[in-house]
């Protein structure tokens, strides 16, 4: 983890996905950046386990359930009386290729990711624009814009989630709320089944994936008041894969 500069002091954070990869280091630098951060996760061991570790708050939760959603931001709410940044960063992996994906396979891929990302905003929202200040991130992919063989339902969600962002920094711009994205490509759970001989054709012109940490570098600036000009926009994090 890199030296943290943001200061998130008297900020109320929530991260989905967080237990583990991407979602846990971000955690982790927001609390080093002395936010109150709550940390969200379906896997409630884990999750326990690493908000304990990192001073987090775990709230375990189903991004896809809106009940569940609901009361995570009433939770938030309730303990901070505030939420100022939502980074959507769950996600679950059902691959097939196309004539094998089950209608489950496609509802729970697209419910996590896109269904997810949206049922958390829009739960914000309220808060947000009593605030007159809010910031959402949300994590898409490469394969969002460009496909992957056997990745019909996940390339849906992805690129779903970044016309999803572009709308909503519309909507939200008059509230003082910016919405971004970010196209990661860390070494998370999601990656460590692919061969080692075929890292260097996925990793782009720096062959390796990044460690999740350099990711929340990435998303810690966008939430920041720096970037207090940037909406709309997906940022490649990705080691030049994308050129």
């Amino acid at each position: 983890m890199g030296n943290i500069t943001y200061d998130f002091a008297a900020k109320s954070v929530i991260v989905t996905g967080a237990a583990r990869g991407i979602g846990q280091a971000l955690a982790r630098h927001f609390v080093a950046a002395k936010a109150t951060v709550f940390m969200v996760d379906f896997d409630k061991d884990e999750l326990s386990n690493a908000a304990r570790e990192i001073g987090a708050i775990g709230i375990p939760a189903d991004v896809s359930n809106t009940r569940d959603v609901e009361k995570v931001v009433s939770t938030v709410i309730g303990e901070t009386g505030r939420i100022d940044i939502l980074v959507n960063n769950a996600g679950i992996l059902r691959d097939r290729m196309l004539w094998k994906l089950t209608d489950n396979d496609w509802d729970s891929v697209l419910n996590i990711h896109a269904g997810g990302t949206f049922r958390f905003t829009r739960a914000c929202v309220p808060h947000f624009r009593k605030q007159e200040f809010g910031r959402v991130v949300n994590i898409t992919s490469y394969t969002g814009l460009h496909g992957n063989r056997g990745q019909a339902n996940y390339a849906t969600a992805k690129a779903g989630i970044i016309g999803f962002t572009k709308t909503a920094a519309k909507d939200l711009a008059a509230f003082g709320v910016t919405v971004n994205a970010v196209s990661p490509n860390a070494a998370t759970r999601m990656t460590a089944s692919i061969p080692v001989d075929k890292i260097a054709e996925v990793t782009g012109p720096i062959p390796r994936f990044a460690d999740p940490s350099e990711m929340a570098d990435a998303i810690c600036f966008l939430a920041s008041e720096e970037a207090a000009y940037i909406t709309g926009v997906v940022l490649p994090v990705d080691g030049g894969l994308s050129i």
